[in-house]
């Protein structure tokens, strides 16, 4: 998992409440358990005016101009500004590793929906959850300036706003830790692999008939 430390990236405004994972992700594309290859199809519904199916190639496909993701001034967004109750509706990983393999690498809203939220943070991504009338701000501001962008510090806590305005967020110790170092759940695990090993070999010491166990 990438580590997240600094970040300065494009925003772009999602205008929508309650966003539900069948919208960032839709259902037919839930097939593979690979964690690859869904960047192209977040949003589906709503990036095209075609109905889309797994391997189809994007080039191929009528995309909607009006949609957020597809207009020119958001290209390479990796902020990705949202209302409330953001990542509602069914649990789904592949919400996370769609919005990760577009290129997002932060996210800021009202509220999240519990499941997604913690997903998020397993999977390398920053949920910021800041007060709704600081988010009504910054959609104010993204709307009024092309290129509008924002640095995230973890490290700090804060939103840096392009006037130098900093915006403190919550972000729970362990988490933080988590995305600091890039650790994912086995990456935690990991962190004690001569442990594991040198138990291994002394329960095989002991224990010689395991090594032929399935």
């Amino acid at each position: 998992m990438t580590p997240f430390r600094l970040h300065t990236g494009l925003v772009a405004p999602m205008d929508r409440e309650n966003v539900d994972t069948d919208a960032i992700i839709p259902k037919q594309f839930l097939k593979s358990i690979k964690k690859s290859g869904f960047g192209p199809n977040l949003f589906d519904e709503w990036r095209y005016l075609d109905h889309g199916e797994p391997g189809q190639d994007p080039a191929t496909r009528r995309p909607n101009p009006d949609f957020v993701l597809n207009q020119p001034r958001y290209k390479g967004a990796s902020v990705l500004l949202a209302r409330k109750n953001f990542g509602c509706g069914s649990s789904r990983e592949h919400a996370p590793w769609a919005l990760d393999q577009f290129g997002f690498r932060a996210l800021i809203a009202p509220s999240y929906a519990d499941i997604f939220y913690n997903n998020c943070f397993k999977n390398g991504l920053l949920p910021i959850q800041l007060p709704e009338h600081e988010v009504a701000h910054l959609f104010d501001e993204a709307a009024a300036f092309i290129g509008y962008a924002l640095t995230v510090d973890l490290e700090k806590q804060t939103v840096i706003k392009p006037d130098g305005t900093t915006l403190p967020f919550d972000v729970q110790p362990f988490r933080k830790y988590c995305l600091l170092g890039g650790f994912d759940d086995i990456g935690l695990t990991l962190r004690h692999a001569e442990k594991i090993r040198a138990f291994e070999a002394e329960r095989l010491l002991s224990k010689p008939w395991l090594a032929h166990t399935i």
